[in-house]
């Protein structure tokens, strides 16, 4: 396990230190929610699209905005902070395991 990362609002947002370990050079990258599975997805070429990660603070927070992912699986009102994460290399991913009291509004 690392540090942990927050949603609100539809965004994501990343502490500096998962950035470093995880996707330190990404500019953007996919959010999905998938089997009760909040993933973060690095994206390595521009023109594969994404939601990009933009600088927060001068510490170097990233947050990505991701309002229509949330809002397509119910769970735009979604606010947690330091949801614990791990990374997947089976999915090249980021994933944060959406906590059992909000997994049960995830309608996909």
């Amino acid at each position: 396990m690392s540090s942990g990362i927050a949603v609100r609002d539809g965004s994501v947002y990343l502490p500096a230190s998962v950035v470093e370990t995880y996707l330190q050079g990404v500019a953007a990258v996919v959010v999905l929610i998938r089997d009760q599975t909040l993933m973060v997805l690095p994206v390595h070429h521009a023109t594969a699209g994404g939601c990009l990660l933009k600088l927060r603070n001068a510490a170097g927070d990233r947050v990505a905005q991701a309002r229509d992912v949330f809002q397509d699986q119910g769970l735009l009102g979604m606010t947690v902070f330091d949801l614990p994460i791990h990374w997947n290399t089976e999915m090249c991913a980021l994933c944060a395991p959406i906590p059992d009291d909000l997994a049960k509004l995830v309608s996909r």
